[in-house]
């Protein structure tokens, strides 16, 4: 039986091929003793000595209550297909014994090897088993698929990546992104949460208090790496994809800050590989914000029957690469949907691209022609809506209409076009530039313009300049000096229609996207040899005959009871018109909800505040406030921190003050202030 939800939720489906049971907690005991938390949905039939393949999913985000509420769709709809599925803790998170120190940690890739291994021999697992994961999750399954534990299938990642430095959210074109100081902030609220007293007994507050006495902002230790080092290339499976034996589906949306690592994935495997890349935010593309959504799950069902009973789904006689070709919108700082159509391509990089070169031409004409220079130094306002990084698809995460930051940008306007264009992949500007000072950055818009004037961001490159030949020997600028560069925009499918007009925007600020460089620098562009480079992709025949996807399906998901949150913060961006100061707003996991099956509430609060004075780029600053509160059966415990990142020319400062409360007394307190000088950035 299928019950029908709103249009933007799968449908739920309550009955399936294998009755399913349910393990709350199984115990994964590692050789040093350590126990990690486990729940398990599985056929009964594997109970009963009919042994099935496992799914583990391995996320450091609270199996019990963390993810309760979103885990039992995809893992009881896979189970009832015939599956045991396996959501992990991470050692040091959760009901997890240990200490989490970092993200992707070497004990986390081995931890994971050997959880692997005591799966397989499970008397309910067939000695085989696979990995799926959305963002942590998608990250780590490539990374222990890099290791080649014996008993690993195939990896399904989703909104993930192969190079942590080049794609994640704490550098950007070698920019200090705006979301490293965030993230590190939003897993210091997390990283210090107690276990359940229910699942681990009395042992409850010693935990607890490791995890306290641990918690340390993962910030003061990212910024000791400010370039591509060995730090980011550890985890990086591009650093050599040879490593990775393993079938890989890799599968992201266009509205995602993961989507270029589908293509750079597809070309750089060598295995059994597929791309699927939708107009989706970072999500499963069953259950997403931004439709349509598709019968994903169908497809992961097909994927493992392929990989792990041998059945013949068709899975692997497709193309290797589908992506949703959106169509031209109005820009928009939200959309539940974007038009467009499904096509793909067989192999990727494809020989069907077509690289089209249009000179940044003198009177800012994109394809134009003639020589001579253009120069911009751009206000700090430029970028002040430019959305998020990686979007979750609501709260006005999209950028706006882009005519604002045009004024404070070097504008290079096309030809309105005779025919509509589509592209696929990433477009690069060649830049041939000088600059007046020693650091610069520069941030790169290709826009769809439409005929009443309307301007769409569709890609978006930024470059810290001093990073112009490589990420890992970062050199300064000479002023005066004559350089070419390179910008790689994001990966991205989009069609422009007849009627419209291309055009690149330059500028010299992106905040808050990129921290902004020490001084304001202005960049002489040198025209007529600046040029963007389009991947045009021609018409395919064949992509009116590609399948259609299924109708999003999911299993019924566990209990819960949401509350309103009173005077959550708000996306919002204000500018004092007297001070010059300027302020964009983000919130963060603000939510409140009650698990009746676990008899637990938990309530979350959190905001993310960008700041800066126009003119003055050492005036940047971030704060961040979290407000965790859960109440077990019996006892309630609360955690508040506050953040707080600012700049001088010549250093990066991280204040961070944390306290932890028990039933309303206060149990631990900590203040970190720390500075850290920068490294041309």
């Amino acid at each position: 039986m299928i019950v029908q939800q709103g249009s933007a939720m799968a449908e739920t489906r309550t009955t399936f091929p294998h009755p399913v049971s349910v393990i709350e907690t199984l115990w994964l005991i590692l050789a040093d003793g350590a126990r990690l938390a486990a729940k398990v949905w599985l056929p009964e039939s594997a109970l009963q000595g009919a042994p099935v393949p496992v799914l583990l999913e391995y996320l450091p985000y609270r199996l019990r209550d963390g993810t309760r509420t979103r885990d039992q769709g995809l893992h009881m709809y896979v189970a009832g297909h015939g599956y045991a599925c396996v959501r992990l803790d991470i050692r040091g998170t959760g009901d997890s014994d240990g200490i989490i120190t970092d993200e992707y940690s070497v004990q986390e890739q081995l931890d994971g090897v050997e959880a692997i291994a005591l799966l397989a021999v499970m008397p309910w697992c067939d000695g085989q088993v696979s990995m799926i994961g959305i963002s942590w999750g998608g990250f780590n399954g490539l990374q222990i698929a890099a290791r080649q534990p014996p008993a690993l299938r195939s990896v399904i990642t989703v909104g993930s990546t192969d190079d942590r430095y080049a794609t994640d959210i704490h550098w950007i074109g070698g920019c200090l992104s705006k979301d490293n100081f965030d993230w590190s902030s939003t897993m210091f609220a997390g990283n210090d949460l107690p276990p359940d007293p229910q699942v681990v007994g009395d042992r409850w507050r010693e935990m607890w208090q490791a995890r306290l006495e641990a918690n340390r902002p993962w910030i003061l230790d990212w910024l000791q790496h400010q370039r591509r080092d060995a730090y980011w290339k550890q985890g990086s499976v591009c650093e050599d994809f040879s490593a990775v034996k393993v079938p890989v589906y890799a599968v992201s949306g266009w509205a995602d800050n993961y989507s270029e690592a589908v293509p750079r994935l597809l070309a750089g495997l060598s295995g059994p590989r597929l791309g699927l890349v939708g107009p989706w935010a970072h999500s499963f593309p069953h259950d997403v914000t931004v439709e349509p959504a598709i019968g994903w799950l169908q497809e992961v069902v097909r994927w493992l029957d392929h990989w792990m009973k041998g059945v013949d789904t068709g899975m692997m006689d497709g193309p290797m690469y589908r992506v949703w070709m959106q169509d031209s919108l109005p820009p928009q700082t939200c959309y539940a949907a974007r038009p467009g159509r499904w096509v793909a391509e067989d192999i990727w990089p494809s020989p069907r691209i077509q690289a089209q070169r249009l000179a940044l031409g003198a009177g800012g004409v994109l394809g134009g022609s003639g020589q001579g220079e253009a120069r911009i130094c751009s206000p700090l306002w430029v970028g002040l809506g430019a959305g998020e990084v990686g979007r979750y698809g609501g709260d006005a995460d999209w950028p706006g209409d882009q005519r604002e930051d045009d004024g404070g940008s070097l504008v290079f306007t096309g030809a309105p076009l005779a025919e509509r264009v589509e592209i696929l992949g990433a477009a690069r500007l060649h830049l041939r530039f000088s600059s007046d000072r020693p650091q610069a950055l520069v941030a790169v818009r290709l826009n769809d313009v439409a005929p009443d004037g309307r301007v769409a961001r569709v890609a978006l490159g930024v470059l810290n300049l001093t990073h112009r030949d490589s990420h890992e020997h970062a050199t300064a600028l000479e002023p005066g000096r004559v350089y070419d560069a390179v910008v790689d925009l994001d990966d991205i499918a989009h069609a422009f229609p007849p009627g419209h007009r291309m055009a690149v925007s330059l500028s010299t600020t992106y905040f808050p996207i990129a921290w902004p460089s020490p001084e304001l620098a202005m960049l002489t562009v040198h025209l007529g040899d600046s040029a963007l480079e389009l991947p045009v992709r021609p018409p395919r025949a064949e992509d009116a005959a590609l399948p259609a996807f299924g109708p999003a399906e999911e299993a019924p998901q566990t209990p819960s009871i949401a509350h309103e949150v009173p005077q959550a913060p708000r996306r919002q961006v204000t500018r004092d018109l007297l001070s010059g100061r300027m302020q964009v707003d983000f919130p963060r996991w603000t939510y409140a909800k009650t698990m009746p099956d676990i008899g637990q509430t938990q309530s979350s609060v959190g905001i993310c505040r960008h700041l800066v004075v126009d003119g003055d780029p050492t005036s940047a600053e971030m704060t961040t406030d979290y407000l965790v509160e859960m109440a077990f059966p019996g006892v309630t415990i609360r955690h508040h921190s506050r953040g707080r990142m600012s700049c001088t020319a010549m250093h990066f400062r991280i204040e961070m003050q944390l306290e932890a409360h028990e039933d309303g007394k206060l149990v631990f307190a900590r203040h970190w202030d720390e500075e850290i000088a920068r490294d041309m950035v």
